[in-house]
């Protein structure tokens, strides 16, 4: 089984970075597809950033260019480094792991591809 912790979120000020980090806690012997998401008040859930298994990478391009997804170990934990933040970051940001087969990376970009979710971090971004 899949458990998912993610952890880093903060109140930071407009141009500040900040990185959160997303732990399996459960266990697993195998290396999952690991997307970010996040939800902003009164919004949907929306693509931030995912990396495939074989380690390729696609950004929402609301985000490109400031943040990144990187592997961290070898437990499939992944981190999203935010720089240049915006008021319009702010959100609840999701981890979420994809146990399936191969995939293409717009398919990546899918909420329903994910089989696995954590339970959120607050991002607090001030004008």
């Amino acid at each position: 089984q899949v458990h998912l912790v993610e952890s880093g979120g903060a109140l930071v000020q407009t141009g500040g970075s900040l990185r959160l980090s997303c732990v399996d806690s459960g266990r697993t012997s195998s290396m999952h597809h690991m997307g970010w998401f996040r939800r902003a008040p009164g919004n949907e859930r929306e693509f931030v950033a995912a990396i495939s298994r074989s380690g390729r990478i696609v950004f929402a391009d609301s985000v490109k260019g400031r943040f990144t997804i990187s592997r961290d170990g070898t437990k499939n934990a992944v981190s999203l480094q935010m720089n240049s933040l915006k008021p319009e970051d702010t959100a609840v940001y999701y981890c979420a792991a994809d146990t399936g087969p191969v995939r293409d990376l717009e398919t990546l970009t899918q909420t329903s591809v994910y089989d696995y979710w954590g339970q959120g971090t607050q991002v607090t971004v001030s004008s």
